[in-house]
């Protein structure tokens, strides 16, 4: 019988209830002490630490500093479907997944092949890598982009359920 995997591949029981609750304070807080998570699970600082070692090498855990774009002079970001050739599918997504406007590529089973999230200084610079970049690409077919005027909810503290 085949294990139920998650994304970064590791089997769902791999990961304990302990490194769920690693996992769900780091959400909360990136930065929050080891120390401190020791003391609220009620063990060492070194078995917070080796877990989150453990949860970082096997790809379950990333810890990172999110932005907020609009702050960092990011003021056009968008979400562009992408159709391709059938068999020029990963090509086109790893591709795409090379440039520096991209945040986020994913392949879908929808209307469309691909999703593309994109972050650019302003319409121009969103103009152009459209019409410089991505659509130059060998197997985009068409693509369709979605400007987001308000972004209302980004969150990254789904737990672990």
């Amino acid at each position: 019988m085949t294990q139920p995997r998650g994304r970064a591949g590791g089997r769902a029981e791999d990961i304990s209830t302990l490194d769920k609750r690693i996992i769900e304070h780091l959400q909360q807080d990136g930065r929050r002490p080891f120390t401190q998570i020791a003391a609220d699970l009620g063990v060492s600082e070194a078995a917070i630490r080796a877990r989150t070692n453990r949860l970082v090498e096997r790809g379950i855990l990333q810890v990172v500093g999110v932005t907020d774009p609009l702050k960092l002079g990011f003021h056009q970001m968008a979400m562009i479907g992408v159709r391709c050739e059938a068999e020029q599918l990963m090509e086109v997504a790893r591709e795409i997944a090379t440039f520096s406007e991209v945040d986020y590529v994913v392949i879908t089973a929808g209307s469309y092949d691909l999703l593309v999230e994109t972050v650019c200084e302003d319409n121009d610079a969103l103009l152009r890598f459209l019409a410089e970049r991505l659509r130059k690409i060998q197997g985009v077919r068409e693509t369709e982009t979605f400007v987001y005027l308000r972004m209302v909810k980004q969150t990254y503290q789904w737990g672990t359920r």
